[in-house]
């Protein structure tokens, strides 16, 4: 398994608009949906205001990378939007898991 870990402080007052886009139930995760190799997505909301983390499951890096060189363009359109609800992203690690 392949694990990507991302870190987020959420503009105040965007939470619920966050926590839509990034969820089980959002764009993100429809996205990925679309492509072989993906397993799931985690949205850990802290107990520090805006703060968040997503831990997204693939099969394999190659599944990933596939999935990141043929969604480029929808994985720009919908990375806009989280801009737009963020103050600052940070990728924070890509794992294999042994």
């Amino acid at each position: 398994m392949f694990v990507v870990i991302w870190e987020y402080a959420v503009r105040p007052g965007s939470e619920s608009a966050f926590e839509a886009l990034y969820g089980p139930q959002g764009a993100w995760v429809a996205l990925f949906r679309e492509y072989s190799g993906y397993l799931d997505t985690e949205l850990l909301r802290s107990h520090e205001a805006g703060a968040y983390l997503t831990i997204d499951r693939w099969l394999s890096e190659a599944h990933y990378d596939a999935f990141q060189r043929a969604a480029a363009p929808r994985y720009a359109e919908i990375d806009a939007l989280g801009d737009t609800l963020t103050l600052d992203e940070c990728r924070i690690g890509r794992y294999t898991v042994p």
